[in-house]
């Protein structure tokens, strides 16, 4: 049984934001930069990136509470621990992030709505929409009975095996 990738209207709760902002950013915007630097070059061009050199972005999951800093030079993202406003900021829930990243939204509808902000450097922001539109992600779909229809999997693989029944 196969569901439309369909991402539920969700906002975490207030308990998450106050303890996400309590949580050091840095692993999240380790694992961030990581992707990012994965992508340089195979999924996104570094030429249209030339204007962010030596520009701090930060991404602000609302919700969760988190803040992730960086920067983008040559090399390419590295993380920022400058105290200073970041040159673009970009504001969004979870839900609407996860939104992005499997296409079921795009960033001027967000935008339009007012469930994306920018704030900073106008052609920043522009330059990164223009960027993110013109990748090519493989397709993710969201399935929330991924879970169950892997343990339904196991329990035919484990044939009845002692143990294999919930």
């Amino acid at each position: 049984m196969k569901l439309p990738a369909q991402i539920p209207n969700f906002t975490l709760p207030a308990l998450f934001t106050r303890f996400g902002q309590r949580l050091p950013q840095l692993p999240p915007t380790l694992a961030l930069i990581t992707v990012l630097n994965l992508a340089l070059g195979r999924l996104l061009p570094r030429e249209p990136l030339s204007p962010l050199l030596g520009k701090r972005l930060a991404i602000r999951v609302s919700d969760a509470g988190l803040t992730l800093r960086f920067a983008y030079n040559e090399r390419g993202f590295h993380p920022s621990f400058d105290a200073t406003a970041a040159d673009l900021t970009i504001t969004a829930r979870t839900r609407d992030y996860l939104a992005l990243l499997t296409r079921e939204e795009d960033a001027d509808t967000l935008f339009f709505n007012r469930r994306l902000q920018m704030q900073g450097e106008t052609e920043l922001g522009l330059l990164v929409k223009n960027t993110l539109d013109t990748i090519e992600l493989p397709h993710i779909e969201l399935n929330p009975l991924a879970p169950m229809q892997s343990l339904q999997q196991l329990r035919r693989m484990l044939g009845g095996a002692p143990g294999a029944g919930a």
